[in-house]
């Protein structure tokens, strides 16, 4: 085998592993989703980026874009985008399921939130 063609084929198989290895970055999110109900009492012991799906009320709002939600056990702040709402009007006696993870920060103290991905009525 000569020089070109073994370049050829080196250039071949680095092109395919290159593209390979790129499209394992496509998740399906639905896959990732939690299938539990994860309570507010749990949620608040859970580690950054754990996933969660909470089922209960937004009981108010509390400016940009960072809602009070709760359960029977307790209640938490979320962080909802405006988008996910789909225009759809929610009181505090909506029922909700929130699935998204949680998103922990420790400045100036430690606070636990839920960044919510996707709002289900």
């Amino acid at each position: 085998m000569n020089m070109f063609s073994k370049i050829a084929v080196i250039s071949g198989l680095v092109a395919t592993t290159t593209f390979a290895l790129a499209n394992t970055g496509a998740v399906n999110q639905q896959a990732l989703a939690p299938t539990q109900t994860t309570s507010v009492k749990q949620a608040l012991t859970l580690k950054d980026d754990s996933p969660v799906m909470l089922k209960g009320y937004i009981v108010k709002a509390t400016g940009d874009e960072k809602y009070q939600f709760s359960d029977e056990t307790g209640s938490m702040t979320v962080d909802i985008d405006d988008d996910l709402w789909k225009g759809k009007p929610v009181s505090a006696k909506t029922p909700v399921t929130l699935i998204g993870e949680i998103d922990i920060d420790y400045k100036p103290m430690k606070r636990v939130e839920v960044d919510v991905d996707q709002v289900q009525f």
